[in-house]
């Protein structure tokens, strides 16, 4: 198993257990305020998201949250291999005599809008012309 999907799972593992840890203080927090009569608004704010949190269905959340987690994860995936594709293409087209950097420079020209990387030449060649470096 892939050493980023464990981290993962080991961080869900964490997040589950934390709020476990976490509902059982709050039950604990609140009866203690209660007794001593110190309830203040924020304290009740607080109390209420947290009474909502845990009035939920616990397998919805849980559930929830697995599959955010696992979709990421088939994501991540699907983009080391879309990076693995470019790498070997790049690796291609030098083995072709293509300069790699020139490549890059253009696929970023590219992705520019063209309104606005002409307005960017012309900036470019006015400051040039201004220190006296002619294009």
């Amino acid at each position: 198993m892939d050493a980023s999907v464990l981290t993962v799972r080991g961080l869900l593992w964490s997040v589950i257990m934390e709020g476990r840890r976490s509902a059982r203080n709050h039950e604990g927090a609140r009866a203690k305020a209660r007794k001593a009569g110190i309830a203040s608004a924020g304290y009740k704010e607080t109390c209420q998201v947290a009474d909502d949190v845990l009035d939920a269905p616990a397998g919805f959340a849980k559930e929830q949250l697995q599959s955010f987690v696992e979709r990421i994860e088939r994501l991540e995936e699907e983009k080391k291999a879309i990076a693995d594709d470019i790498k070997d293409v790049f690796a291609e087209a030098k083995g072709n005599g293509f300069d790699v950097k020139a490549l890059r420079a253009i696929l970023k020209l590219r992705k520019e809008d063209e309104d606005a990387r002409k307005e960017l030449d012309a900036i470019v060649e006015l400051y040039c012309q201004a220190l006296g470096i002619y294009l």
